[in-house]
């Protein structure tokens, strides 16, 4: 259950009447993302939300003959808690006992009866409501579309405020039940909404009919949902890497001096993450500026470790985690998101063997059909521990042919070995997981998660147990392929290593080299096996971060985990 606040804001009954789904992702859950309208819309309510300091007159006439007062009033707020309904007003225009709302809208008017649609019309009736029980005569309110400069009046008939407490009472029950809405079925409302990555309307609406349905079976062919977001990400992770570097902040941009001079300026508008390692500083003023805008910073070792993440306040989404915490207790709900983690895993695992083992090929049958074996075990097993066990058997399966799949034999590898690596490709493979970590850390505390809290990694201090469960799909396709483009293009050479005792660790050239082919491997495209679009394996990270939601949320019953085919 989710109890709602005594007072709603009018903005909801906009968004409730437009799409129940958004109202409850925004209100109930504290979700929001911008996108280019967003930021239009901001844009075009600078000067109202400044707001003035003139005082907002009471409507009760004064014991005088003077006439009473004329005044344009911005950014107004004011509730009723009668009917319980708040409201920041953009502008009222007030002549002397006579209140008028006006509300901006950045599109251009609509050629529609009744001069405009009911969510914005209603948010202005909800407006009506709250001026008439301040005292005020509220017979007609202004919606100014600034694209069109046009300012259409809205009469408040009987029939409109009653459809405004009518929507209030819908979204008071619906939300009580602290269950989401479903999506909109194919609606044109979606692809302009700036929560269409954390809503994924079509492909939630596509996994809840194939349960409907018992038939769980991928589409084949052409994608058989829109794909509404975005192939890749605009802006990207920064990685500074040199050792004394200091990051700072001018105007709108982040400024990174290695050796006391100017090395490279981004806007902040172009940076997903800031990731610093080892001995790197960041100024109050930078770090400040990057914590408003919500771009967090990730902290590493020298040598890659993932350490910590410093962003603004936790996502507002409490319910999410009250979920996870739910089901990360639950021994039968937690197997069966591991199992989906991990079965997904072991076809990834299959598929680069099968693409890239070339050698021994009795043997290398002989892994690939011991693995496709353990795909169903895995389906089978009735505790956790008993998945550990077939993971760990198809990782060693995976390892004993991974040196195969390298073709310069000065990098040998005869087994899996970390803390600390032993040799090279060792190395290489510790150092692409770490940022894999960080990829998918990331992602989940966007989503609104608790990143310690796991369904197969068990929790312990300090350990991204969440991050360690989603990036197990991921390991082979980003992190091991990576390591094998290195290595088969000579991009990594001896040099960019260096031994300490019976350490192997790169040198800072060679981590620069490591992050260039990871976050390009990040950036290269993949179809999706369920949703048949093609996206980034960063956005792929993210969508899947969000099924995860999904399935803690109830929309779906199981987890589909990412694999190529």
């Amino acid at each position: 259950m989710i109890p709602l606040p005594e007072l709603v804001p009018a903005r909801m009954l906009n968004e409730f009447a437009y799409c129940p789904r958004l109202a409850f992702l925004e209100w109930a859950e504290a979700t929001f993302e911008h996108n280019p309208d967003t930021l239009d819309g901001r844009f075009v309510h600078r000067r109202v939300d400044a707001g003035d300091e003139r005082a907002f007159p009471p409507p009760d006439a004064p014991d005088t003959d003077e006439p009473l007062p004329t005044l344009h009033a911005r950014s107004v707020l004011l509730s009723d808690p009668g009917i319980g309904i708040i409201a920041r007003m953009d502008l009222v225009e007030i002549d002397g006992t006579i209140a008028t709302p006006v509300d901006y809208k950045r599109g251009k008017a609509p050629d529609v009866p009744d001069g405009a649609y009911e969510p914005e019309r209603v948010q202005l009736a909800a407006q009506a409501l709250v001026l008439r029980a301040q005292g005020y005569t509220c017979t007609e309110g202004i919606l100014y579309f600034a694209a069109s400069k046009t300012r259409v009046t809205i009469v408040f008939t009987d029939e409109l405020l009653a459809r405004a407490l009518v929507l209030l009472d819908e979204m008071r029950t619906l939300f009580s039940t602290g269950v989401r809405p479903l999506p909109l079925i194919n609606s044109p409302k979606c692809p302009r909404c700036s929560l269409v990555g954390i809503c994924l309307p079509d492909e939630t609406m596509l996994l809840h009919e194939a349960e409907q349905q018992q038939n769980p079976d991928s589409p084949s062919g052409e994608p058989a949902i829109r794909r509404l977001l975005t192939v890749r990400d605009e802006a990207l992770p920064v990685h500074v890497v040199s050792q004394g570097a200091f990051v700072g902040k001018s105007a709108d941009r982040i400024t990174i001096r290695a050796k006391g001079e100017l090395d490279k300026h981004v806007r902040l508008i172009d940076i997903a993450q800031l990731c610093l390692y080892g001995n790197v500083q960041i100024s109050t003023q930078a770090l400040r500026e990057l914590v408003d805008t919500g771009i967090p910073i990730t902290f590493h070792t020298q040598h890659g470790y993932f350490l910590a993440t410093a962003n603004g306040l936790w996502h507002g989404n409490a319910h999410l985690r009250i979920a996870q915490h739910a089901v990360s207790a639950d021994p039968v709900r937690s197997l069966r998101l591991a199992k989906g983690f991990i079965t997904a895993k072991i076809r990834n695992q299959r598929v680069i063997l099968r693409r890239n083992d070339e050698r021994a090929a009795d043997d290398a049958e002989r892994v690939l059909d011991r693995l496709a074996d353990l795909i169903p075990a895995a389906m089978e097993v009735d505790s956790i521990a008993s998945l550990l066990g077939i993971e760990g058997t198809a990782a060693r399966l995976y390892f004993s042919r991974f040196g195969a799949l390298l073709k310069f034999p000065n990098f040998n590898f005869e087994s899996r070995n970390r803390r600390p690596p032993t040799d090279p490709v060792n190395a290489l493979l510790s150092f692409n997981y770490a940022l894999l970590t960080r990829e998918c850390h990331i992602a989940v505390m966007n989503g609104g998660f608790d990143p310690l809290v796991g369904f197969m990694h068990q929790p312990r201090y300090n350990r991204p147990a969440l991050a360690l469960d989603l990036m197990e799909e991921f390991r082979p396709i980003v992190a091991d392929s990576t390591v094998m483009t290195l290595i088969n293009t000579a991009e990594i050479q001896e040099r960019h290593f260096v031994m300490r005792a019976n350490a192997c660790a790169l040198t800072e050239d060679g981590r620069k080299i490591v992050i260039t082919a990871f976050e390009r491997r990040l950036d290269d495209l993949v179809t999706h096996p369920v949703f048949g679009y093609r996206l980034s394996y960063r956005r792929t990270i993210q969508v899947q971060a969000r099924l995860i939601a999904r399935v803690l949320l109830g929309e779906i019953e199981s987890y589909p985990g990412f694999y190529t085919r």
